[in-house]
């Protein structure tokens, strides 16, 4: 059984697969550190320009956390790791892309909301079920999803626990591209071209200016 976090280089490109097909891509505790090292060390990293996020298989890009081994989060101290990762990867200096491969759940749905884009297949769906499980998401998760969908379809997706088809997911600005699984790679890559090709001032400045910050 696979229970890792995979890596590829690629010049100024990092893929980042989540690899725990056999259950989901659910993400162990282990995952989660690992998640935030690769996350943290991208901040020193000069040469790279575009990090990519991706799920093992076709079935699912990350089920959530693996509750197995979350079941007390209120005060837990993998609350606030949860609350570090967001912060990680959303500081990541480089254009970050959710490669959204299949189903898009809790803790899934949380890194798909840290990246810059999420590029989702056709027959994807995205679901926040934490008041069904007793988890609360990070301030990051709230931020942008109140900044992407609004107050009542974040509720909708919190406290209602609505799943949402990929199609919906667009309509609703929670992803921005949704393609066949054919078209999954070429689009992440069209999207990749400029940021691959520009200086990492002017990358992080326009990233910054995106994402509301200062410089």
């Amino acid at each position: 059984m696979t229970d890792k976090i995979k890596t590829h280089r690629d010049g100024a490109s990092l893929a980042i697969t989540i690899d725990r097909a056999d259950k989901a891509n659910a993400i162990s505790k282990a995952m989660v550190l690992k998640l935030k090292a690769i996350f943290l060390s991208c901040a020193n990293d000069e040469e790279l320009r575009v990090v990519t996020l991706t799920g093992a298989g076709k079935r699912t890009f990350c089920g959530g956390a693996d509750l197995s081994q979350l079941t007390e989060m209120t005060g837990n101290p993998e609350e606030a790791v949860w609350e570090e990762i967001a912060d990680a990867l959303s500081q990541v200096p480089a254009l970050t892309i959710a490669k959204i491969n299949g189903a898009c759940i809790g803790g899934g749905l949380s890194l798909a909301l840290g990246c810059d884009i999420r590029v989702a297949v056709s027959d994807a769906v995205f679901g926040y079920p934490a008041l069904r499980n007793g988890i609360f998401p990070s301030t990051q998760d709230c931020l942008r999803l109140r900044e992407l969908i609004g107050p009542g379809r974040m509720s909708s997706i919190l406290m209602g626990a609505s799943r949402l088809s990929a199609k919906q997911a667009a309509e609703w600005g929670l992803v921005e591209h949704v393609v066949d699984r054919n078209g999954l790679e070429p689009t992440v890559s069209t999207l990749s071209e400029a940021a691959l090709s520009a200086p990492r001032h002017n990358l992080t400045t326009m990233k910054n200016l995106t994402r509301g910050r200062r410089n």
